[in-house]
């Protein structure tokens, strides 16, 4: 069963079949002639075939018993990763769950399942968010379900509430994944649907998430404004939407409320006594009835969620936005339905569970990875002599053709400036670029140093800083230092970022920290006379190895959305041609910074 950031959209059946290439093949067909050509990245949709398959003798398994025990290592990573996210899937417990069933009401998983299209995927974004954050205070998920998905044959970000997390309040992750999903509306012109069911703030918290420029105000203000670029804003109230809450439906294009359950006011009705002394229901108060028949805040007045729903489907049909005709990317296809336009991997991408070796010191060769995630592991490499440990070139995923930098070992100047080149090309061309990171940093020591790895460094950074094609980042291993802003970390905006189990991310690996530290507290001792034994040394080490063990985990990562989510290896081809889908809307045009030559 699929259970990492790519599920498809019903609960049952069909969350119970594995999501793999034989049975959303057909997700990504001839949608070239249909969209007009300020809506094409890409020089062609679906892109002719280009460059020869990766040599069998790189592209494939040649260490067997290498292979058998990485695949067990991630195996054991991801039932890791499928616990966790059983778990959040839960909500807020059973009791929460039991109240919500006994006023009619669906978990927002459902609720987003019968939003959807039948038949089709959804991304759903960091599903883990709000991990171990607050102590004994558990927030599944962030306490917010956010994701990519088609409804109506249109492609919309979704922003749902769960009321079973302390009411659906906003806690500061819970902010900060509402606007991540923002953002990616935003950026990505995707219309946001947002299924309400909210108290608002968490009250103990609220200095960490009202007052500030990234805080809950921010929500309104993007909607204000992707309102006024013309991407659509569309509220569900499904119950309580209070306080500044209120302000969601009420900036919304066009709004939907359910009768008897879905309110809304600035003050419920215990602040409304205190401050004027009056006496009021919440339905008195700000119920459907008031605001369809009265106030004008909401459009549509409906019985019950599951025709909320079904008159928000037939809403987003009216949203005119050009991003229909890419919808049926999302959607799976009965098998022969449509010509398939493009070659599978020849290498099966369940394999990519067991390419990386469990030891991070140890070499691969990154198009073993390529050669799993690209058409026909056809692979034009560009530079293939020079700067070998980046490894850059053109390829297609599902038909639509991409740009990859991979690292393949630590960056030289020679890497750096070869990287450079291949994204201004890029940039030039209008072509996304897929960056699979596993890096330790750029290469240090008197003979680089003097040979410019800072000023080569720094061109790599300039060009990916500034680089106005789609950048989509997959962490397969490290990402350390400087290397995580030469391949794209969560800091140069990419449209999506995504890691695997094994991913650690940090400014440098735990040994390096305490190797650095130790070498500090070494020298002071000895100036002031004293000694320091190797048992001494060690005992002082630890601790900053197990700190920066634990805070460069992928689970630390994505429980404060430094990433999209922790996807399963043998998803990544899925998932990036989802996120690439998403991402397909006019490109503009590259300027680059002055490169210190």
């Amino acid at each position: 069963m699929l259970q990492s950031s790519l599920r498809l959209g019903r609960l049952s059946p069909r969350l119970s079949s594995a999501v793999g290439p034989n049975n959303v093949r057909n997700l990504h067909h001839s949608l070239h002639h249909s969209l007009p050509s300020s809506l094409r990245p890409f020089s062609s949709l679906p892109a002719p075939a280009i460059g020869s398959p990766i040599k069998s003798s790189i592209a494939s398994i040649t260490d067997k018993s290498q292979f058998d025990e990485s695949n067990a290592y991630t195996s054991d990573l991801l039932k890791e990763l499928n616990s966790k996210l059983d778990s959040v899937r839960k909500g807020g417990g059973d009791a929460a769950v039991e109240r919500l069933r006994g006023r009619g009401k669906f978990l927002p998983r459902e609720r987003i399942d019968m939003l959807l299209d039948p038949g089709s995927a959804f991304l759903e974004l960091s599903p883990l968010a709000g991990e171990d954050l607050y102590g004994s205070i558990s927030v599944p998920s962030g306490g917010v379900v956010t994701g990519i998905g088609s409804i109506n044959n249109t492609l919309c970000m979704i922003v749902a509430n769960d009321p079973t997390v302390k009411g659906g309040t906003y806690f500061p992750i819970t902010v900060k994944k509402h606007l991540r999903a923002q953002t990616i509306a935003a950026e990505n012109k995707l219309p946001c649907i947002y299924l309400v069911d909210s108290g608002g703030a968490f009250l103990p918290m609220q200095s960490e998430v009202f007052p500030d420029v990234d805080h809950f105000g921010r929500i309104f203000y993007n909607q204000a404004n992707m309102s006024a670029a013309g991407i659509s804003q569309v509220a569900v109230v499904l119950g309580s939407c209070t306080a500044g809450g209120a302000y969601v439906p009420a900036m919304s294009d066009e709004t939907v409320i359910v009768k008897g359950n879905g309110t809304i006011f600035l003050a419920g009705p215990p602040l409304v006594k205190a401050a004027t002394g009056e006496v009021v229901t919440s339905e008195e108060l700000g119920g459907g009835e008031v605001h369809s028949k009265i106030s004008g805040v909401t459009d549509h007045l409906v019985e019950n969620e599951k025709d909320a729903l079904m008159v928000t489907r037939d809403i987003v049909g009216n949203l005119n936005v050009e991003n229909g005709r890419l919808a049926s990317h999302f959607t799976v296809q009965e098998k022969d339905a449509v010509k398939i336009d493009y070659e599978e991997p020849l290498y099966p991408p369940s394999e990519l569970r067991g390419v990386i070796p469990v030891d991070p010191k140890k070499p691969f060769d990154v198009r073993k990875i390529i050669a799993r995630v690209v058409d026909g592991s056809r692979f034009h490499e560009f530079k293939s002599e020079y700067g070998t440990t980046l490894v850059t070139g053109f390829a297609s995923i599902k038909g639509q053709r991409v740009g990859i930098i991979a690292n393949n070992g630590i960056l030289f100047s020679e890497a750096s400036l070869k990287g450079s080149h291949f994204v201004e090309l890029c940039c030039q061309r209008k072509i996304p670029i897929v960056f699979l990171q596993n890096i330790t940093g750029f290469m240090v020591g008197k003979r680089f140093e003097h040979e410019g790895i800072a000023k080569n460094g720094a061109k790599l950074v300039m060009a990916v800083a500034t680089a106005k094609v789609p950048k989509i980042t997959v962490i397969v291993g490290n990402s350390f230092g400087a290397g995580n802003y030469g391949m794209v970390g969560r800091a140069y905006s990419p449209r999506f970022l995504f890691q695997w189990p094994n991913a650690k991310t940090a400014v440098m690996g735990g040994e390096q920290a305490a190797g650095v530290l130790a070498t500090v507290k070494r020298d002071a001792i000895e100036r002031g006379g004293g000694e320091w034994s190797e048992e001494e040394e060690a005992a002082f080490k630890q601790p900053t190895i197990d700190k920066f063990e634990k805070e460069s985990s992928a689970y630390f990562s994505t429980a404060r959305i430094w990433d999209d989510g922790i996807i399963d290896p043998a998803d990544t081809r899925e998932v990036l041609s989802l996120s690439l889908t998403a991402a397909m809307q006019e490109v503009g045009d590259t300027r680059h910074g002055v490169f210190r030559m």
